[in-house]
Protein backbone atom coordinates (compact mmCIF):
# COMPACT_ATOMS: atom_id res chain seq x y z
CA UNK A 1 0.00 0.00 0.00
CA UNK A 2 2.74 2.44 0.95
CA UNK A 3 4.53 1.71 -2.32
CA UNK A 4 1.48 2.58 -4.36
CA UNK A 5 0.86 5.77 -2.39
CA UNK A 6 4.37 6.75 -3.39
CA UNK A 7 3.54 5.81 -6.99
CA UNK A 8 0.53 8.11 -6.96
CA UNK A 9 2.64 11.11 -6.35
CA UNK A 10 4.72 10.36 -9.29
CA UNK A 11 1.85 10.87 -11.65
CA UNK A 12 1.48 14.26 -12.55
CA UNK A 13 4.37 17.38 -15.25
CA UNK A 14 5.17 21.03 -14.79
CA UNK A 15 7.28 23.00 -12.34
CA UNK A 16 5.05 25.72 -10.97
CA UNK A 17 6.57 26.77 -7.67
CA UNK A 18 8.91 24.95 -5.40
CA UNK A 19 11.85 27.31 -5.77
CA UNK A 20 12.67 30.57 -7.44
CA UNK A 21 15.75 28.85 -8.86
CA UNK A 22 13.59 26.54 -10.98
CA UNK A 23 11.87 27.99 -14.08
CA UNK A 24 8.11 28.00 -13.70
CA UNK A 25 6.19 26.10 -16.35
CA UNK A 26 2.73 27.22 -17.40
CA UNK A 27 0.28 25.13 -15.33
CA UNK A 28 -2.52 25.82 -17.82
CA UNK A 29 -1.43 23.36 -20.49
CA UNK A 30 1.50 22.30 -22.63
CA UNK A 31 3.78 25.25 -23.37
CA UNK A 32 4.37 24.37 -27.00
CA UNK A 33 0.68 24.75 -27.88
CA UNK A 34 -0.49 28.17 -29.03
CA UNK A 35 -4.26 28.41 -28.51
CA UNK A 36 -6.03 30.34 -31.25
CA UNK A 37 -9.68 30.24 -30.25
CA UNK A 38 -12.34 28.51 -28.21
CA UNK A 39 -14.23 25.88 -30.20
CA UNK A 40 -18.00 26.09 -30.31
CA UNK A 41 -19.66 22.78 -29.44
CA UNK A 42 -21.40 21.32 -32.45
CA UNK A 43 -22.97 18.14 -33.71
CA UNK A 44 -19.72 16.64 -34.92
CA UNK A 45 -17.35 17.78 -32.17
CA UNK A 46 -18.56 17.36 -28.60
CA UNK A 47 -17.17 16.52 -25.19
CA UNK A 48 -18.10 12.90 -25.83
CA UNK A 49 -15.84 12.87 -28.89
CA UNK A 50 -12.79 13.75 -26.81
CA UNK A 51 -13.75 11.60 -23.81
CA UNK A 52 -14.21 8.53 -26.00
CA UNK A 53 -10.80 9.03 -27.58
CA UNK A 54 -9.11 9.49 -24.20
CA UNK A 55 -10.63 6.32 -22.78
CA UNK A 56 -9.98 4.20 -25.88
CA UNK A 57 -6.58 5.51 -26.90
CA UNK A 58 -3.53 3.22 -26.77
CA UNK A 59 -1.17 5.27 -28.98
CA UNK A 60 0.01 7.46 -26.11
CA UNK A 61 1.07 4.36 -24.20
CA UNK A 62 2.50 2.80 -27.34
CA UNK A 63 4.80 5.82 -27.84
CA UNK A 64 6.88 4.67 -24.86
CA UNK A 65 7.09 1.14 -26.23
CA UNK A 66 8.30 2.56 -29.54
CA UNK A 67 11.48 3.87 -27.90
CA UNK A 68 13.11 0.46 -27.80
CA UNK A 69 13.43 0.56 -31.61
CA UNK A 70 15.41 3.79 -31.48
CA UNK A 71 18.78 5.05 -30.36
CA UNK A 72 18.40 8.39 -28.57
CA UNK A 73 19.86 10.71 -25.93
CA UNK A 74 18.07 11.54 -22.69
CA UNK A 75 18.88 14.49 -20.43
CA UNK A 76 17.53 14.23 -16.89
CA UNK A 77 17.37 16.96 -14.25
CA UNK A 78 16.13 16.18 -10.76
CA UNK A 79 15.67 18.65 -7.90
CA UNK A 80 14.74 17.84 -4.31
CA UNK A 81 13.56 20.38 -1.74
CA UNK A 82 13.51 20.91 2.02
CA UNK A 83 10.43 21.93 4.06
CA UNK A 84 11.02 25.59 3.19
CA UNK A 85 11.03 24.80 -0.55
CA UNK A 86 14.75 25.42 -0.86
CA UNK A 87 16.70 23.18 -3.23
CA UNK A 88 18.67 20.67 -1.17
CA UNK A 89 19.63 18.19 -3.86
CA UNK A 90 20.39 18.19 -7.60
CA UNK A 91 21.03 15.51 -10.21
CA UNK A 92 21.99 15.99 -13.84
CA UNK A 93 22.45 13.07 -16.22
CA UNK A 94 22.97 12.77 -19.96
CA UNK A 95 22.44 9.21 -21.11
CA UNK A 96 22.87 7.63 -24.53
CA UNK A 97 20.41 4.80 -25.13
CA UNK A 98 21.89 2.63 -27.89
CA UNK A 99 19.35 0.18 -29.34
CA UNK A 100 21.53 -0.97 -32.23
CA UNK A 101 21.82 -4.69 -31.63
CA UNK A 102 21.75 -5.57 -27.94
CA UNK A 103 20.58 -2.59 -25.91
CA UNK A 104 23.33 -0.57 -24.21
CA UNK A 105 23.07 2.48 -21.96
CA UNK A 106 26.03 4.86 -21.79
CA UNK A 107 26.27 7.68 -19.27
CA UNK A 108 27.75 10.70 -21.08
CA UNK A 109 27.56 13.08 -18.12
CA UNK A 110 26.51 12.84 -14.49
CA UNK A 111 26.62 15.44 -11.73
CA UNK A 112 24.91 15.48 -8.37
CA UNK A 113 25.08 17.60 -5.24
CA UNK A 114 23.32 17.96 -1.93
CA UNK A 115 20.97 15.56 -0.20
CA UNK A 116 20.35 13.07 -3.02
CA UNK A 117 21.61 9.60 -2.07
CA UNK A 118 21.74 7.46 1.05
CA UNK A 119 25.00 5.85 2.20
CA UNK A 120 24.02 2.63 0.42
CA UNK A 121 23.75 4.51 -2.88
CA UNK A 122 19.94 4.50 -3.08
CA UNK A 123 17.90 7.66 -3.47
CA UNK A 124 16.93 9.61 -0.36
CA UNK A 125 13.44 10.11 -1.79
CA UNK A 126 11.20 7.26 -2.80
CA UNK A 127 9.60 9.58 -5.37
CA UNK A 128 12.94 9.94 -7.15
CA UNK A 129 13.50 6.20 -7.07
CA UNK A 130 10.15 5.43 -8.66
CA UNK A 131 10.38 8.21 -11.24
CA UNK A 132 13.79 6.88 -12.24
CA UNK A 133 12.44 3.36 -12.53
CA UNK A 134 9.44 4.32 -14.66
CA UNK A 135 11.09 6.54 -17.24
CA UNK A 136 14.45 4.82 -17.38
CA UNK A 137 12.68 1.52 -18.12
CA UNK A 138 9.53 2.64 -19.90
CA UNK A 139 10.69 1.22 -23.23
CA UNK A 140 11.70 -2.20 -21.89
CA UNK A 141 9.45 -5.10 -22.80
CA UNK A 142 9.22 -6.30 -19.20
CA UNK A 143 7.79 -2.92 -18.18
CA UNK A 144 5.20 -2.72 -20.95
CA UNK A 145 4.10 -6.26 -21.85
CA UNK A 146 1.10 -5.16 -23.94
CA UNK A 147 -0.04 -2.17 -25.96
CA UNK A 148 -3.08 -1.54 -23.76
CA UNK A 149 -2.60 -0.87 -20.04
CA UNK A 150 -5.03 -2.61 -17.73
CA UNK A 151 -6.73 -1.63 -14.50
CA UNK A 152 -4.72 -2.29 -11.36
CA UNK A 153 -4.87 -5.80 -9.98
CA UNK A 154 -5.62 -6.44 -6.38
CA UNK A 155 -2.79 -7.54 -4.17
CA UNK A 156 0.57 -6.31 -3.00
CA UNK A 157 2.95 -7.63 -5.64
CA UNK A 158 5.25 -5.39 -7.63
CA UNK A 159 3.34 -6.31 -10.80
CA UNK A 160 0.14 -5.10 -9.16
CA UNK A 161 1.74 -1.75 -8.34
CA UNK A 162 3.07 -1.43 -11.89
CA UNK A 163 -0.36 -2.08 -13.35
CA UNK A 164 -1.95 0.58 -11.16
CA UNK A 165 0.77 3.04 -11.98
CA UNK A 166 0.47 2.47 -15.72
CA UNK A 167 -3.29 2.95 -15.54
CA UNK A 168 -2.91 6.33 -13.83
CA UNK A 169 -0.26 7.61 -16.24
CA UNK A 170 -1.45 6.29 -19.56
CA UNK A 171 -5.23 5.93 -19.20
CA UNK A 172 -6.50 8.68 -16.91
CA UNK A 173 -10.20 8.54 -16.24
CA UNK A 174 -10.32 4.85 -15.43
CA UNK A 175 -10.92 3.55 -11.89
CA UNK A 176 -8.01 2.06 -9.93
CA UNK A 177 -9.05 -1.04 -8.03
CA UNK A 178 -7.69 -2.18 -4.70
CA UNK A 179 -6.65 1.25 -3.39
CA UNK A 180 -8.60 2.51 -0.32
CA UNK A 181 -10.10 6.02 -0.65
CA UNK A 182 -8.74 6.40 -4.21
CA UNK A 183 -10.32 3.81 -6.54
CA UNK A 184 -13.22 5.75 -8.11
CA UNK A 185 -11.73 9.23 -7.61
CA UNK A 186 -9.69 8.81 -10.78
CA UNK A 187 -12.84 8.05 -12.77
CA UNK A 188 -13.50 11.65 -13.74
CA UNK A 189 -15.66 10.76 -16.77
CA UNK A 190 -18.16 8.64 -14.84
CA UNK A 191 -21.79 9.77 -14.66
CA UNK A 192 -21.35 10.74 -11.02
CA UNK A 193 -18.10 12.69 -11.45
CA UNK A 194 -19.03 14.68 -14.57
CA UNK A 195 -21.22 17.05 -12.55
CA UNK A 196 -18.09 18.44 -10.88
CA UNK A 197 -16.15 19.31 -14.07
CA UNK A 198 -16.20 21.89 -16.85
CA UNK A 199 -15.11 20.90 -20.39
CA UNK A 200 -13.48 23.42 -22.71
CA UNK A 201 -12.17 23.01 -26.25
CA UNK A 202 -9.58 25.10 -28.04
CA UNK A 203 -8.08 25.18 -31.48
CA UNK A 204 -4.33 25.66 -31.61
CA UNK A 205 -0.93 24.87 -33.09
CA UNK A 206 1.64 22.46 -31.65
CA UNK A 207 5.37 22.91 -32.33
CA UNK A 208 4.57 25.80 -34.69
CA UNK A 209 3.12 23.54 -37.40
CA UNK A 210 0.75 20.81 -36.20
CA UNK A 211 -2.95 21.81 -36.00
CA UNK A 212 -4.39 20.57 -32.72
CA UNK A 213 -7.36 20.56 -30.39
CA UNK A 214 -6.79 21.22 -26.70
CA UNK A 215 -9.40 19.52 -24.55
CA UNK A 216 -9.30 20.85 -21.01
CA UNK A 217 -11.18 19.28 -18.09
CA UNK A 218 -11.16 21.33 -14.86
CA UNK A 219 -13.14 21.21 -11.64
CA UNK A 220 -15.95 23.76 -11.50
CA UNK A 221 -15.25 27.05 -9.73
CA UNK A 222 -18.58 27.21 -7.90
CA UNK A 223 -18.17 23.94 -5.97
CA UNK A 224 -18.22 24.02 -2.18
CA UNK A 225 -14.92 23.74 -0.37
CA UNK A 226 -15.86 20.30 0.93
CA UNK A 227 -16.67 19.06 -2.59
CA UNK A 228 -13.44 20.47 -4.03
CA UNK A 229 -11.40 18.75 -1.33
CA UNK A 230 -12.97 15.42 -2.30
CA UNK A 231 -11.98 15.73 -5.97
CA UNK A 232 -8.55 14.25 -6.67
CA UNK A 233 -7.97 15.19 -10.31
CA UNK A 234 -8.09 18.98 -10.54
CA UNK A 235 -7.27 19.23 -14.24
CA UNK A 236 -6.69 16.93 -17.18
CA UNK A 237 -5.63 18.62 -20.41
CA UNK A 238 -5.12 16.55 -23.55
CA UNK A 239 -3.70 17.68 -26.91
CA UNK A 240 -5.11 16.01 -30.05
CA UNK A 241 -3.73 16.16 -33.58
CA UNK A 242 -6.64 17.51 -35.68
CA UNK A 243 -5.60 15.42 -38.67
CA UNK A 244 -5.85 11.98 -37.04
CA UNK A 245 -6.92 12.56 -33.41
CA UNK A 246 -3.65 11.13 -32.10
CA UNK A 247 -2.87 12.27 -28.56
CA UNK A 248 0.30 14.39 -28.61
CA UNK A 249 0.39 15.59 -25.00
CA UNK A 250 -1.13 15.28 -21.57
CA UNK A 251 -1.11 17.44 -18.45
CA UNK A 252 -2.49 16.21 -15.12
CA UNK A 253 -2.94 18.17 -11.89
CA UNK A 254 -3.84 16.11 -8.82
CA UNK A 255 -4.26 17.04 -5.18
CA UNK A 256 -5.78 15.07 -2.33
CA UNK A 257 -5.55 14.70 1.41
CA UNK A 258 -6.92 12.21 3.94
CA UNK A 259 -5.77 10.44 7.10
CA UNK A 260 -3.43 8.16 5.12
CA UNK A 261 -1.66 10.57 2.81
CA UNK A 262 -1.40 14.08 1.44
CA UNK A 263 -0.19 14.90 -2.07
CA UNK A 264 -0.11 17.74 -4.60
CA UNK A 265 1.41 16.82 -7.95
CA UNK A 266 1.48 18.02 -11.57
CA UNK A 267 2.83 16.10 -14.53
CA UNK A 268 3.15 16.84 -18.22
CA UNK A 269 4.17 14.52 -21.08
CA UNK A 270 4.75 15.61 -24.68
CA UNK A 271 5.14 13.46 -27.81
CA UNK A 272 6.37 14.22 -31.33
CA UNK A 273 6.44 12.47 -34.71
CA UNK A 274 9.68 10.91 -35.96
CA UNK A 275 10.84 8.98 -39.02
CA UNK A 276 9.29 8.41 -42.42
CA UNK A 277 6.35 6.64 -40.79
CA UNK A 278 5.71 9.56 -38.40
CA UNK A 279 5.96 7.37 -35.33
CA UNK A 280 5.06 8.96 -31.99
CA UNK A 281 7.83 9.15 -29.40
CA UNK A 282 8.18 10.96 -26.04
CA UNK A 283 10.18 14.19 -26.14
CA UNK A 284 9.57 15.87 -22.77
CA UNK A 285 8.40 14.75 -19.33
CA UNK A 286 8.12 17.14 -16.42
CA UNK A 287 6.94 16.59 -12.88
CA UNK A 288 6.48 18.59 -9.72
CA UNK A 289 5.11 17.18 -6.50
CA UNK A 290 5.08 17.02 -2.74
CA UNK A 291 3.57 14.21 -0.71
CA UNK A 292 3.40 12.95 2.84
CA UNK A 293 2.32 9.65 4.39
CA UNK A 294 2.46 8.50 8.05
CA UNK A 295 5.83 7.27 9.31
CA UNK A 296 7.61 8.81 6.31
CA UNK A 297 9.32 12.17 5.86
CA UNK A 298 7.54 14.58 3.52
CA UNK A 299 8.98 14.44 0.01
CA UNK A 300 9.27 17.35 -2.43
CA UNK A 301 10.80 16.99 -5.85
CA UNK A 302 10.69 18.14 -9.47
CA UNK A 303 11.99 16.53 -12.66
CA UNK A 304 12.68 17.45 -16.25
CA UNK A 305 13.45 14.74 -18.82
CA UNK A 306 14.16 15.61 -22.46
CA UNK A 307 14.63 13.01 -25.22
CA UNK A 308 16.30 13.96 -28.48
CA UNK A 309 18.28 12.62 -31.44
CA UNK A 310 16.02 9.67 -32.16
CA UNK A 311 17.52 7.30 -34.74
CA UNK A 312 15.57 4.26 -35.93
CA UNK A 313 17.59 1.05 -35.71
CA UNK A 314 16.95 -1.86 -38.09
Amino acid sequence: MKKFLAFLLLLSCSFPAFSQKIPRFNPDTILTVVADSVIVIGHRLTAETFIREILQDTSFYQAFRNMKKYTFTAEDRVYTYDKKDRVDGKIYRKIYHNNEGKYKMQTLAKRDSGNVYKKNGKYQLYTAEMFDYIFMNAYNSDFVPSSAPIAGKKGGTNESYKDKLKTLIFTPGRPITGVPFIGNKTELFSANMRQYYDYRYYSGTYLDSIPVYRFKVTQKDDLSGWTKDGIMIKELTTIFDKRNFQILGRYVDMKYSNVLFDFDVQMNIELSYFGKDSELLPTKITYQGNWDIPMKAEERASFLIVHKGYKLEK
